[in-house]
């Protein structure tokens, strides 16, 4: 194994572990947080290099991370979305790179609107008794809380993660 794989490897289990819990806690929490964050863009900017990507795709990953962060923040400004939504999104793309930001914007909209639906169909249903004393299950059956778009956005970035160059530098 080159190091530059290994370093792939290492980079690709953050990314994962990472982000599925982004998705956990924002099911469990409807927050996520800024260290979590802080840590995917900590760990994106100390592997890239190492992982073999050059100085141009780490600008423009940059550059379309930036570009849906700003995006994000207008879907924030709506209410449509919470701000750790919007951060996530942005470092999400930063790691799959700028030419897949667009398949993860499809995947993550129609992972948001199975999500959408599901809460909606949940929250119709009276809660069964043993639910009711869990105290995010009851935040979550809520019809006044919001949807945890983390978990859409995490469903989305493990759907198109595996086409990425960090992975196929470990085959």
């Amino acid at each position: 194994m080159t190091i530059s794989a290994l370093f792939s490897l290492a980079a690709s289990l953050c990314f994962v572990s990472a982000t599925l819990w982004a998705g956990a806690m924002d099911l469990t929490t409807m927050k996520i947080r800024n260290e979590l964050v802080l840590f995917l863009l900590g760990a994106y900017a100390a592997f890239a290099p190492l992982a073999g990507f050059g100085a141009v795709e780490i600008g423009l990953n940059a550059a379309a991370a930036l570009a849906v962060l700003a995006g994000m923040f207008i879907f924030f400004g709506l209410g449509w979305i919470g701000g750790g939504d919007a951060k996530l999104a942005a470092v999400v793309v930063l790691w799959l790179g700028a030419d897949r930001a667009l398949p993860f914007a499809l995947y993550m909209a129609v992972a948001g609107s199975v999500l959408t639906l599901l809460l909606l169909q949940f929250r119709a249903i009276a809660l069964p008794a043993g639910f009711r004393r869990i105290p995010w299950v009851t935040q979550l059956h809520a019809r006044n809380s919001g949807v945890p778009y983390g978990v859409a956005i995490a469903v989305a970035a493990l759907l198109i993660f595996p086409g990425t160059p960090w992975l196929k530098a470990l085959s």
